[in-house]
């Protein structure tokens, strides 16, 4: 049974990130913040939440998938779907159109999660061009010409899905259940050795990662105001694939930090589309030059600040030795 962890560490991390909050908050009301800005830190969010689910899948289970837009898409048509024909409270689409996403993921999930590498990355791709195409032909939803949407996605909900997101993967990842979804990245044939079912454990870890795409596709949805099946492509699916491997396989602090780094760059990028791709292809390539195991490789930036910590309370006893 996985359970939060309660350490000052945690604590602390909830308070700075509440005290974040708080003040982004403050300068909303203000009117310090416009559009442009605001709409920025709502992709922020956005992408940490997609960044960190498929950290899940990728950095922690090793599963390489290359079909998060289409939970995504899921997710987002799921919740516009509630709020524009059923009149449901966003609330209540956000939780629908994540539980949309996980069925999917589930379906998906039990029966391409039995291969492996290149296979299992063409699998989950064709998934999500299949659920592109269909989306493209579906007149209920708009077909080609995209479906309207409402305004809800506010700072609060943003930044109360991010947090959720973050809280609920690192606390997955520090269980039982993710040291054996660890293993299965390790070595799955001696973890399968050690009775564990690797297949369970894989299909786990797809499906939250794919519940986490949903609800960011909720937030994504119902912040544009109209969303198109041509907003879903596999491109998508490769934007986030960087956030991961850019911040470093296996780390969600990484992840984080990728996401928030390329977002503020495509955003203010927009304008030159073919320039943002050059320097997207430029950071890889100098990435995996000089340092192939992305900007945090396996390590997190609380292990960090915890390794300086203890060298200054050594340092701090040694200099009482000496005096």
């Amino acid at each position: 049974m996985m359970t939060i962890r309660h350490t000052k560490g945690f604590w602390l991390s909830i308070i700075l990130a509440l005290a974040a909050f708080a003040v982004v908050q403050i300068l909303i009301n203000g009117q310090i913040l416009n559009s442009f800005y605001l709409n920025t830190l709502f992709l922020i969010g956005i992408n940490i939440i997609l960044a960190v689910s498929l950290h899940l899948i990728i950095g922690i289970t090793g599963q390489f998938s290359i079909g998060h837009a289409g939970f995504l898409a899921v997710g987002a048509y799921a919740s516009a779907i509630m709020t524009m024909k059923f009149q449901l409270p966003f609330s209540a689409a956000l939780l629908i159109g994540g539980v949309a996403a996980a069925v999917a993921g589930l379906i998906i999930g039990i029966p391409t999660l039995r291969l492996k590498g290149d296979y299992l990355a063409i699998a989950t791709l064709g998934f999500g061009e299949i659920l592109r195409i269909a989306l493209l032909n579906i007149d209920y939803v708009g077909g080609a010409s995209g479906m309207q949407v409402s305004h809800f996605t506010t700072w609060p909900w943003v930044f109360a899905c991010t947090l959720i997101a973050i809280v609920v993967i690192a606390n997955f990842t520090n269980s039982r259940h993710g040291r054996a979804c660890i293993s299965v990245r390790e070595n799955e044939i001696a973890a399968d050795a050690m009775g564990i079912n690797t297949t369970f454990y894989k299909v786990v870890a797809f499906v939250i990662g794919a519940f986490f795409a949903g609800v960011a596709g909720g937030l994504y949805s119902h912040n544009f105001y109209i969303i198109q099946p041509t907003n879903f492509g596999f491109l998508k699916s490769f934007d986030i694939l960087i956030f991961v491997v850019l911040g470093g396989l296996g780390s969600m602090s990484g992840a984080v930090i990728s996401a928030i780094l390329l977002t503020i760059i495509s955003t203010f990028l927009q304008d030159y589309p073919e320039t943002r791709m050059v320097i997207y292809s430029l950071v890889l390539i100098l990435m995996m030059l000089f340092r192939p195991q992305g900007l945090m490789g396996t390590k997190e930036l609380a292990t960090f600040f915890k390794k300086r910590a203890a060298e200054g309370g050594t340092n701090h006893d040694n200099k009482q030795t000496v005096a």
